[in-house]
């Protein structure tokens, strides 16, 4: 096994040293992370300047690549030369709080991971369902015990014949979470976002904080927000394609030239 590990709360974040550990054993790992806290970059990538990457000791132990970039820069880079050969999973995470519904479009974490999805490697996001870091370890643990599960159903087998997979997985913030039911689950939706909020910079100018983000508003049985609010671990598979098949012919009455 070979495994890529990124995510967005930056490489000293506890979520990545405690998912890497947590992974030990699997067989190769290496660690693409962010300089800084780069949450909800969504799947940008810089272009307009050059990257660079360093390595930097965590725990006093494993060396991170640390990239001066976005997480979809951290993957990329390390998929499109840096690595020199392609991974059989690519892991990101774990997040430091919930990655829910519409928080999928904004999500550095789940863009890590989508990153891989796209270049053909089968991926996974991890995410606690609340800030804090509360219960990390067995946070850890019951994503190690995913990864396992993946494994040993033959997944990966399966993603070489027919395509890669990207799951995002939500693991409520509770001792115990090891245990706790996994349910395969849909994005819900959120509110829209709270307000930004007006500050003055001491020069006198304003300045403008995006707000939080909003309650959800569609969460019902069988959503993300539905199976963490449970105490259930949400797995939810994603796809890239945001094609609105249903309205094409529609659109196509509307506006298509005759050939």
């Amino acid at each position: 096994m070979r495994i890529l590990i990124a995510n967005d709360d930056g490489y000293l974040a506890p979520g990545i040293a405690a998912l890497v550990r947590a992974c030990e054993g699997l067989g190769h790992i290496e660690v693409y992370a962010p300089e800084q806290n780069a949450s909800g970059t969504s799947n940008a990538l810089t272009l307009t300047r050059p990257l660079s990457i360093f390595q930097a000791k965590v725990d006093g132990v494993r060396g991170f690549n640390v990239v001066n970039g976005t997480p979809s820069d951290c993957v990329h880079v390390a998929l499109t030369g840096v690595l020199g050969y392609k991974p059989d999973l690519v892991l990101s995470g774990i997040n430091n709080g919930a990655n829910m519904g519409d928080d999928t479009l904004y999500s550095g974490t789940v863009a890590a991971a989508m990153e891989g999805f796209l270049f053909g490697v089968p991926a996974i996001a991890f995410s606690q369902g609340e800030k804090g870091w509360g219960h990390l370890d067995a946070a850890a643990a019951a994503a190690r015990a995913i990864v396992d599960d993946v494994i040993a159903s033959g997944a990966l087998e399966r993603a070489r014949e027919q395509g890669p997979f990207l799951l995002n997985v939500n693991l409520p913030n509770r001792p115990d979470v090891g245990t706790r039911p996994r349910r395969v689950t849909r994005l819900g939706r959120r509110h829209a976002s709270e307000p930004v909020i007006r500050q003055t910079n001491p020069r006198g100018d304003a300045i403008y904080w995006i707000g939080p983000a909003g309650d959800a508003r569609e969460a019902g049985e069988g959503t993300d927000f539905h199976a963490v609010a449970e105490g259930c671990v949400s797995i939810t598979p994603l796809q890239v394609d945001l094609t609105d098949h249903g309205a094409r012919g529609d659109w196509a009455s509307r506006l298509a030239a005759p050939a």
